[in-house]
């Protein structure tokens, strides 16, 4: 299960006052929830009833028969638990609550605290039991708690109690439920399906959470207004799954609860001690398969085309801000006809107040293949920027006669002293011309320590230092599409290009060198990347995961992936904690400033066990 709770909300064909017919129908879509392998599934509010059924809710006849159902469909709940809205007496009030039964019992029930407009029904009056089905249960504030999972928990709130401030399900949240139910009968109006939105979206991101909302629908009657069905499913402030309006049924999704509790360890929202809180305990069978929602392959990626624009223009406005702090003139960028370095470039254009004050430098040596060359003199050219080609072959190999190094050996030496003399070049003309070195690596290369130290790993200011190598290629043709003409032209082809570092050399003009030959994909290392630092996840997650968003056909790379992420990850931690400084552009960010806080020896040994029996 790896952490994920298969949920739905329902919202089940009613009839007002007909409580027989009603019963059958919520027990039908549990039996029906159940071969989906959902666990956990929310009815509207008063589903038993209708919530149309007016002062007939004070009768006795419609109060008897509704508990009498109740214990029906607690009978139908083995490996299941189910939230059902009814009313409920105590001690000659009258309750709105939403009862939770499960493994044919009745666990608890919670009262709606937010009563307006319904007279027949009281405020929650405080009370820590009631008597449902014969049962004495707890009633109140409770946090449901699975009996095997730690991170399976879940209140509930009725309808407009999200409303209150604070909210019921606020200090619930705290006190450590995961996920939050809402049964609910909100009438449908122009305009109110996007206000339920944005509020079922904004509890859920403020209390790092899981929603569920089942609003009640066309069954109900229609005497004053009209039921819609509406059907939330939110998971820390993003919506996962919604139905459309006017549909009966059921809407079906996972939860990561694990996700959410690294999530609400990462960000420590909550204070306070979990006091004065009771927590029945349940147990569900789980579910066994794919997963029903959608894993993301490219989860660095920004959902629309603004949010390229946005990020582009947020690596733009820091590097600015960096040349007015430091006094700079200039900007001095390396050029390679990469993936990087063209977003690094198209970023300096945007900061400097004119392109000519962008000095774009390409340093052809053993391993520049004719194709990545011929780019960045396009590139350069079509942006108007000020450029040189500054071959260093000899510099390198008289380096190498200096240091004793035989040039026919292509080992370590040979590749990083490459890369530490374009570094040398590029520091010194900025000196001279009194700019920054634009730094041009990316998040991927500086998690697997892809970099050559002291060489590329350093800079004056690195724009691209957050920006995983999928979303360097997701902005770069963004920027084509933007420039168009010959620069999108340009941007295009190296978007295209094979990805390499260009340090071996060439064979007939082509490039020998394959980044993803040597590391495995990006698409998998930015996938493990985004799993190990947004989410926490173990390496067996983080397969069961990328098997769901790649395919099974992909298992071996993946795999190899993993064998390889891990150990760099934590063996390059040294070159992450000496990085230069450079903008976050998400959420996530390897800067040992605040970001990522790691020692450079710490030990891979629990991570490695574990990828090696995977």
């Amino acid at each position: 299960m790896n952490g994920f709770v298969r949920v739905a909300a329902i919202t089940p064909k009613t009839v007002p006052a007909d409580v027989g017919f009603n019963t059958e129908q919520i027990i039908r879509h549990i039996e029906e929830a159940k071969k989906t392998g959902a666990e956990l599934v929310v009815f509207p509010e008063l589903a038993l009833c209708g919530y149309t059924v007016g002062d007939l809710v004070l009768q006795r006849t419609l109060l008897d028969k509704c508990e009498n159902a109740l214990q029906r469909i607690a009978e139908s709940t083995d490996g299941v638990v189910a939230v059902v809205g009814m009313p409920a007496r105590r001690n000659g009030r009258l309750f709105d609550i939403a009862a939770v039964v499960g493994g044919g019992s009745v666990l608890g029930a919670a009262a709606k605290r937010n009563v307006k407009n319904r007279n027949a029904f009281s405020v929650y009056d405080g009370s820590e039991s009631i008597t449902l089905c014969g049962q004495n249960v707890p009633f109140g504030n409770l946090v449901f708690e699975s009996k095997s999972r730690k991170t399976f928990t879940f209140c509930v709130e009725i309808g407009d109690d999200m409303n209150l401030v604070p909210s019921p399900s606020e200090f619930l949240a705290a006190k450590g439920a995961n996920i939050i139910c809402n049964p609910s009968a909100s009438a449908e109006t122009a305009g109110a399906a996007e206000k339920r939105r944005m509020l079922v979206k904004a509890a859920s991101a403020k209390l790092v959470a899981a929603y569920i909302y089942a609003g009640s629908g066309c069954g109900e009657s229609s005497t004053d207004c009209v039921f819609a069905g509406h059907r939330i499913i939110a998971e820390n402030g993003e919506i996962i799954a919604e139905s459309s309006l006017f549909t009966d049924g059921p809407t079906v999704i996972e939860i990561d609860t694990e996700k959410t509790d690294f999530c609400r360890m990462k960000a420590n929202v909550f204070s306070g001690e979990p006091d004065g809180i009771r927590t029945p305990v349940f147990e569900t069978n789980g579910f066994v398969g794919k997963l029903i929602r959608r894993i993301n392959p490219l989860p660095f990626l920004p959902k629309d085309e603004r949010g390229a624009e946005f990020m582009i223009t947020l690596q733009s406005a820091a590097l600015k801000r960096r040349m007015e702090a430091a006094h700079s003139d200039k900007l001095v960028i390396g050029v390679s006809g990469g993936l990087d370095s063209a977003l690094a470039l198209s970023v300096s254009v945007r900061a400097a107040k004119s392109p000519k004050d962008v000095i774009a430098i390409t340093m052809p040596c053993f391993g520049t293949g004719s194709r990545t060359l011929k780019n960045a003199r396009l590139l350069c050219e079509a942006l108007d920027v000020t450029f040189k080609e500054i071959p260093i072959k000899d510099s390198v190999a008289l380096h190498f006669k200096d240091i004793g190094h035989d040039i026919k050996i292509k080992n370590s030496v040979y590749e990083n002293a490459q890369a530490r003399e374009r570094m040398q070049i590029l520091m010194d003309v900025a000196n001279e011309v009194n700019g920054l070195v634009v730094g041009t690596g990316d998040m991927s290369e500086l998690a697997l320590g892809w970099t050559t130290y002291n060489g590329d790993h350093m800079a004056s200011y690195g724009v691209n230092a957050s920006v995983p190598k999928t979303l360097v290629k997701y902005l770069v043709l963004a920027e084509a599409q933007r420039l168009g003409e010959k620069a999108g032209e340009v941007l295009r082809d190296i978007a295209e290009t094979e990805i390499s570092p260009e340090l071996l050399p060439s064979e007939n003009g082509k490039i020998s060198q394959k980044t993803e030959d040597i590391l495995g994909r990006y698409e998998y290392h930015d996938f493990i990347l985004y799993c190990t630092l947004q989410c926490g996840f173990a390496p067996k997650k983080v397969l069961y995961l990328a098997l769901n968003a790649f395919g099974e056909g992909k298992e071996n790379e993946i795999r190899a992936a993993m064998k390889v992420f891990y150990p760099r990850f934590f063996s390059q931690q040294f070159k992450r904690s000496c990085m230069p400084d450079g903008v976050r552009v998400g959420d996530v960010s390897l800067s040992p400033r605040g970001d990522w806080e790691m020692p450079s020896d710490a030990s891979a040994a629990l991570w490695l066990e574990e990828v090696s029996k995977l």
